[in-house]
């Protein structure tokens, strides 16, 4: 009777959010490639904090065990006071959780929860691989990787943050099926019912939105509709608002020029339809954003959060401004007229589009998520 082969225990963490999630599953879909080409017996499980995800990670076959998450804060706080007790509960749980998941090899992609899962491998000597997404790395990483096996990177420059030797600059991981698609510029324009005739900007300000990005778009519309149309994702939250105040702003404008506009309220799987149509995108700088539309090789106006930790979307904005693919304006700066020139000028100058283009393609990694999933097998 033949040996049955032993299960690769695959155990992979994450903060919660999209800029955790999305990544992951990225590299999961690799794992799973792999797997069925090697004819590797796999399973996959997720520990940590999840938030919304839940779901998202069953319907890509990981299952998923919650993990308390708490927000390690390196200055006072009274919230403090809450999250050091949930912090010590949620090692608990992990160290509990392991015991009988034990898996070969943890996977972590850093942020809330994603430590206490880090620490209880460090307990059971279970290797670990961990992967950074910012150009300055977090504090649940930074922590981390004093444990970790192997530290992947998608900044260059976030490799000095790390004390460990075994550091590879690997790119960012994007999720496969946003470039499946091969629909053209012009198809994708028309989907959305623009001109496809007519430049296109793409507004991007996450699933929660940008409140600040949303009124800067309301305030300018009207100087922004004569020469281009704009696509504009409000998040969930903002979204009645912002119809409301586009109906007020938008009530002497030219029905052709009204048309110009449309507002969403997220982008689920027509995400890459969105990115397929933009000429210019304007976004927040997250790492999910920035390779993401690196990957498609679109010119971009990075608007960085202000109070982001560690000031870290300043950091990756300026990180990818330094490779010519897209220009940085400081939420300090956002006045109405400036904005406008900004796009204005770059909409009117197509070699510059085209090298920034060009420059947003050369930063692109597109087999991060494939390195990293072969970097976890050889766990194996």
């Amino acid at each position: 009777m033949a040996k049955r082969e032993k299960k690769f225990r695959v155990l992979v963490t994450g903060g919660g959010t999209g800029g955790h999630i999305y990544p992951l599953v990225a590299v999961v879909a690799e794992l799973q490639t792999l797997a069925a080409q090697h004819a590797i017996n796999m399973e996959i499980r997720y520990f940590g904090a999840c938030g919304s995800f839940r779901q998202y990670l069953e319907e890509n076959n990981v299952r998923v065990a919650r993990i308390t998450g708490s927000k390690l804060r390196r200055y006072f706080s009274p919230m403090n006071i809450i999250d050091v007790p949930k912090f010590v509960w949620s090692l608990f749980q992990a160290v509990g959780k392991m015991f009988w998941y034990m898996p070969d090899v943890v996977f972590s992609k850093g942020g809330v929860g994603s430590l206490p899962v880090v620490l209880a491998a460090r307990f059971y000597r279970i290797p670990i691989v961990i992967h950074e997404s910012d150009a300055i790395p977090g504090i649940n990483n930074r922590t981390a990787a004093k444990f970790a096996n192997l530290v992947g990177t998608s900044f260059e420059g976030a490799a000095q943050y790390f004390a460990s030797q075994n550091i590879f600059y690997v790119g960012n991981p994007v999720r496969r099926y946003l470039l499946a698609d091969k629909t053209t510029q012009e198809q994708a324009k028309g989907y959305f019912s623009f001109d496809t005739q007519k430049p296109l900007v793409l507004v991007l300000g996450g699933s929660q939105g940008a409140a600040q990005i949303n009124d800067l778009i309301l305030d300018t519309l009207t100087g922004l509709l004569p020469f281009c149309q704009v696509l504009h994702q409000t998040g969930v939250k903002n979204y009645k608002s912002v119809l409301a105040e586009f109906q007020v702003v938008s009530k002497d404008l030219p029905e052709n020029l009204r048309n110009g506009y449309r507002a969403m309220d997220y982008f689920q799987k027509d995400l890459r339809l969105a990115l397929r149509a933009a000429d210019l995108v304007i976004s927040r700088a997250g790492a999910g954003f920035v390779f993401e539309i690196a990957a498609f090789g679109k010119p971009s106006l990075i608007i960085p959060l202000p109070d982001s930790a560690n000031n870290h979307q300043e950091a990756n904005a300026i990180a990818y401004q330094n490779t010519g693919a897209a220009i940085v304006m400081e939420p300090d700066n956002l006045l109405p007229h400036l904005f406008i020139e900004n796009i204005q000028n770059l909409l009117e100058s197509p070699l510059r589009l085209r090298k920034m283009a060009e420059a947003a393609i050369g930063f692109y990694k597109p087999e991060a998520a494939s390195n990293l999933a072969q970097a976890i097998l050889k766990y194996r």
